[in-house]
């Protein structure tokens, strides 16, 4: 007798989701990828970071031999990562209507169409937790830190989670413009130049330069970057041949020199919708920022939980789990996605963040 395979076992659930082509995410996937060792078997995760090495190996006297080199010194904290858990309830109604995107006699049994609900549901819930990473990567690389709201309910907030990577009051990776980029004042390159040098005197590298929206089309209408890039200037800068990315809302401008740093472009304009369903956009409109791909990492801690059918506990180091939870008395069940994920740097602070560049000097 051949096995029947269990659509509502958490580890076919799993299996199901891994199976699914993941929507790819500018911040997330470019600049904090999960590796192997980022998927804790834990309710909580270690994140750790040190400053980049620029000491020089000491000139030793023949007498001596050699001398002690100390080692580099690094931050450890330990964070429990916010809980994510979206979920969709499944009622009889649901089951006697037609489907988004079915014919209109399909012919579907009440089974057929709940295990075709349950795969649109999960997908639904995985492109929310996917946005939800993608706003906290921005967001880590924006603040060097990243405040969570939780909610007890839809509409009532819980208590806010910060999780900061520096010490003190303030980061170091902030970089301020004496001068609008706007106004006849502004100094693109030498703003960009120096934000650079940050990181290069720091021992980390500088790769990328992601541009808001707003602040793309300054750049671009800009007179000098605009005589520097003619061929007969006699300064090589690089070029601007716009592309589009496989990421949603960003655009790849072209790879630009300044002062030496070779630095792709990007025009960042992905939104959002927030908490209170407004329209926003994942990194400013009017903000610059200059890293490397790979800065930091996604990681991911356990999920504990009671799976339907049984009564002991079961924990999963997974970046999702599924659960299903069936509610008798009312004739419903409901699934749910959970994910514990943390966004973290690789380094102290290995992006430099500009805010406010255009918009005129006060």
């Amino acid at each position: 007798m051949p096995a029947t395979l269990n659509f509502f076992d958490t580890y076919t659930m799993i299996a199901l989701l891994e199976e699914t082509v993941p929507k790819q995410t500018f911040f997330r996937d470019r600049y904090f990828p999960t590796g192997a060792g980022d998927i804790f078997a834990s309710d909580k995760v270690l994140t750790e970071y040190r400053k980049g090495d620029r000491k020089m190996a000491a000139f030793v006297s023949a007498r001596v031999g050699d001398i002690p080199m100390e080692r580099r010194g690094y931050a450890i904290h330990e964070y429990q990562p916010a809980f994510i858990a979206p979920s969709r309830l499944l009622t009889l109604d649901d089951l006697q209507k037609r489907g988004f995107g079915e014919a209109l006699y399909p012919g579907m049994t009440r089974a057929q169409r709940a295990a075709r609900l349950q795969m649109d549901d999960l997908s639904d819930m995985e492109a929310r937790i996917v946005r939800r990473e993608e706003w906290m990567a921005a967001q880590t690389m924006i603040n060097n830190a990243c405040t969570m709201q939780t909610y007890i309910d839809n509409k009532n907030k819980g208590e806010k989670l910060d999780v900061k990577f520096y010490d003190g009051a303030a980061s170091e990776h902030v970089f301020v413009v004496a001068h609008k980029w706007d106004t006849a004042e502004g100094n693109i390159r030498g703003d960009v130049t120096a934000m650079c040098r940050m990181l290069s005197r720091r021992g980390l590298p500088a790769a990328d330069l992601l541009l808001g929206s707003d602040v793309a089309e300054v750049v671009l209408a800009n007179q000098e970057m605009r005589d520097l890039l003619e061929k007969t200037s006699g300064i090589i800068i690089g070029e601007v041949n716009q592309q589009l990315t496989a990421y949603d809302g960003v655009v790849f401008m072209g790879q630009l020199n300044f002062g030496g740093f070779h630095l792709n472009v990007f025009s960042v304009d992905e939104r959002f919708v927030d908490d209170d369903g407004k329209d926003k956009p994942v990194f400013p409109a009017d903000g610059v920022m200059v890293t490397a791909p790979a800065c930091g990492h996604m990681m991911y801690g356990q999920i504990t939980q009671i799976d339907f059918g049984s009564t002991e506990y079961t924990s999963y180091a997974n970046k999702r789990v599924p659960k299903l939870i069936v509610d008798q008395p009312n004739d419903a069940r409901k699934l749910r996605l959970a994910s514990r994920p943390l966004a973290a740097p690789n380094n102290y602070c290995p992006y430099v963040y500009a805010a406010k560049v255009i918009g005129g000097d006060p």
